[in-house]
């Protein structure tokens, strides 16, 4: 059964906040040189020598401001309103939380979280499925990691994530192909820690 951001159990697990800084992504992640935790970031250079030749991490976004994360929060929820004339607030947010996190566990902006696609060497995105941030309604599900309306590449390609990025400790957002994290409540809670060491961080400029 698929645990979504929103169950009460993710925001039961304590934080033990370790203190860890935001360091920035080299460049062979891709152009947004995204700040993540710098357990995370150690993480994603070990997951990247997995790869095969040819085969390259892009990653798009890491830590995303309280304020970014409630825009998008509203965004989305305007989307399902419309979509779903009459919805509950409790069913809101859960439907909500398919696709952003509340602001208080999520993953991104404890610099836990990453979104990310593979390349191949000339930067050209591998077929994933879908595009990367494409909703449940867009992608009519597809979106899903597990999904199985997908090409057997994409198939491929979704499971050489998970080796590589599983091989490294990082847990995956079933509802979204892209999102792997470390350290964050969601982590915490799937692979059984007693705590989450990383927490909600302000934004700062990159350790050295």
């Amino acid at each position: 059964m698929t645990i979504l951001l929103f169950d009460p159990r993710v925001a039961a697990v304590p934080v033990h906040e370790s203190g860890e800084p935001l360091v920035g992504l080299d460049e062979g992640f891709g152009p947004a040189r995204a700040l993540v935790r710098r357990g995370l970031a150690d993480r994603l250079d070990a997951a990247r020598d997995l790869l095969p030749r040819g085969v390259l991490l892009r990653v798009v976004e890491g830590h995303r401001s309280v304020a970014d994360q409630r825009a998008i929060i509203a965004r989305y929820s305007a989307q399902v309103c419309a979509a779903r004339p009459g919805v509950s607030a409790t069913e809101l947010a859960v439907l909500t939380s398919r696709f952003v996190a509340p602001v208080e566990v999520a993953p991104h902006v404890a610099g836990a979280a990453v979104d990310l696609t593979l390349v191949d060497a000339c930067g050209d995105e591998l077929d994933l499925g879908t595009a990367i941030d494409a909703t449940p309604e867009q992608s009519g599900g597809r979106c899903y990691t597990a999904a199985t309306d997908i090409s057997p590449d994409a198939r491929a390609h979704r499971d050489l994530l998970a080796r590589v990025l599983g091989a490294v400790g990082l847990v995956n957002y079933p509802t979204e192909w892209w999102h792997w994290s470390y350290g964050d409540r969601y982590w915490a809670l799937v692979t059984g820690a007693a705590a989450a060491p990383y927490g909600p961080v302000a934004g700062q400029e990159a350790a050295a």
